[in-house]
């Protein structure tokens, strides 16, 4: 099969030097485009062949050669734009006979050509643009992969997404859809008055979020920097600094393992609200998503994979420790005894690090226990004062935070909380959370006192959330990896 491929190379290699040779530019600018294969199909589709032919009106059309059909005289070409396909006739009688002579010998599958000429149909009633112009406007030196067997490995298929796009119109539409459903959400936040904005994607200190940075250097300020695993807390920066609303589609960076779950570069959405509490950002994350569904799919229920989803509101909401109850053999009296959390770990295989306590092992208990089986959207809220290091304590119990995270299909989608706005009980937070690094914990935060610093200016009463733009557009495109919504997911290094 390489020796094949190898053999094609060569023969199309030497018919770019023979094109050199004749003063044809391979590579050439491009000609004046009239319309996409779309364009041509919903202005004349439903014109007759007779209609066609009494018109006079010409189009130029322009795309990558994906079939050929020789019929001596006659060739007919499958052209594709990003639109879709337009068929094309190279004819002896309209192009000439030397045009039409410098197709034959000199086109291949996967070239880029431009057609100009009237319209037509063909016998079978398929629109055809008759050419009697044509240019390349770009040589294909490596044949493209068989249609069938050629691109199915999904490695491949990740390293060489250029030839799984132009092979796989599926894995185009999923793209179309990611940028779609990225559209959607800023309409959604701007017509609520949500200002969109951007911050540092290289930070001085690691925070925002529990998880391992990637560290990088800046030369010129001899200074230490890390890509941003989170946003949150430049954005709540601007709350203080009187932007009330804001909302950010941003770049994330996690040095941690890969899965069909977890890309180390991801994209996020995080927005703030000032003057709001997590309970209105259930109901706004409910607005949000049966937004999107209605826009993408014209309804509120979907199949994913082997589940149909329903969007339907109210979303059922538990409390996570009343959620560990119910989908675990726990008791009340176990959740309140660290010992038997820790046993109950230990029998379960549920890897803890440090020395943590029972807020932490409840939470640990929850990822492994419950998490996969919430299928419907679900709300869990109340988390252990002790995981979340950046949300306010709830007033009648100071063991839990009001937050909560949103979960479908077994998968955390969304975590939003009412942010905490005392400098005091967030200095004692990131104490602890410094402790917590010094002890083994890659992921706690570092000590942040700028960030501190602002809050002692006042941060009004705050709700926030952060939702992975790659999950949900998995769940929308019914993709089972998050490589399927990536263009370019991080791989190992292509063995040679």
């Amino acid at each position: 099969m390489q020796d094949d491929t190898n053999r094609i190379i060569e023969l199309r290699r030497q018919k770019v030097a023979a094109l050199r040779e004749q003063g044809i530019n391979p590579y050439p600018t491009t000609v004046a485009v009239t319309h996409t294969a779309q364009q041509v199909q919903d202005t004349y589709g439903d014109k007759t062949a007779e209609e066609l032919e009494a018109g006079t009106e010409t189009v130029t059309i322009a795309g990558r050669v994906k079939a050929i059909r020789d019929f001596g005289s006659a060739i007919f070409i499958d052209l594709y734009d990003r639109t879709g396909k337009i068929q094309a006739l190279a004819a002896k009688k309209l192009l000439g006979a030397e045009k039409h002579k410098f197709f034959k010998k000199m086109a291949d599958v996967g070239d880029f050509f431009a057609f100009t000429g009237k319209l037509m149909k063909t016998r079978t009633g398929e629109l055809t643009v008759a050419a009697d112009e044509m240019h390349l406007l770009g040589k294909s030196v490596r044949p493209l992969p068989e249609k069938f067997h050629g691109l199915t490995d999904l490695e491949t298929r990740y390293r060489q997404r250029y030839a799984d796009l132009i092979m796989n119109p599926d894995v185009v539409n999923v793209f179309r859809t990611r940028s779609e459903i990225v559209r959607l959400i800023r309409v959604f936040f701007q017509e609520r008055d949500f200002l969109e904005v951007e911050t540092p994607m290289m930070q001085p200190l690691a925070g925002g979020a529990t998880a391992r940075p990637f560290n990088t250097h800046h030369n010129t300020l001899d200074m230490d920097l890390f890509l941003r695993i989170a946003p949150e807390l430049y954005l709540k920066r601007l709350i203080v600094g009187g932007l009330d609303k804001v909302f950010e589609i941003n770049r994330n960076f996690r040095n941690e393992g890969i899965s069909i779950q977890h890309n180390p570069e991801f994209t996020m959405l995080e927005f703030y609200w000032a003057y709001a509490n997590y309970e209105q950002l259930m109901e706004l994350t409910e607005e949000l998503f049966c937004f999107l569904a209605e826009s993408v799919f014209g309804k509120l229920s979907f199949e994913y994979q082997d589940e149909t989803i329903n969007f339907a509101r109210p979303w059922k909401r538990l409390k996570m420790a009343d959620a560990v109850l119910e989908h675990t053999d726990l008791t009340a009296d176990d959740l309140s005894d660290p010992e038997r959390l820790a046993n109950y770990c230990k029998q379960h295989e549920i890897e803890l690090i440090g020395k943590p306590g029972p807020g932490k092992m409840l939470t640990e208990i929850f990822d492994e226990s419950v998490e996969s089986k919430l299928v419907q959207p679900t709300f869990i809220y109340h988390y252990p004062t002790e995981v979340s290091p950046l949300a306010r304590r709830n007033d009648e119990n100071p063991e839990v935070v009001d937050r909560f995270e949103l979960f479908i299909y077994g998968r955390e989608i969304g975590n939003a909380f009412n942010e905490l706005a005392d400098p005091e009980d967030q200095r004692g937070r990131f104490v602890a959370q410094v402790e917590a690094k010094k002890a083994g914990d890659d992921e706690a935060h570092d000590y942040d006192a700028d960030y501190i610093r602002a809050l002692e200016y006042g941060l009004p009463p705050t709700a926030g959330e952060g939702i992975g733009i790659d999950r949900l557009v998995m769940l929308f495109t019914n993709q089972a990896s998050i490589r399927d919504v990536i263009l370019f997911p991080l791989l190992r290094k292509e063995q040679s």
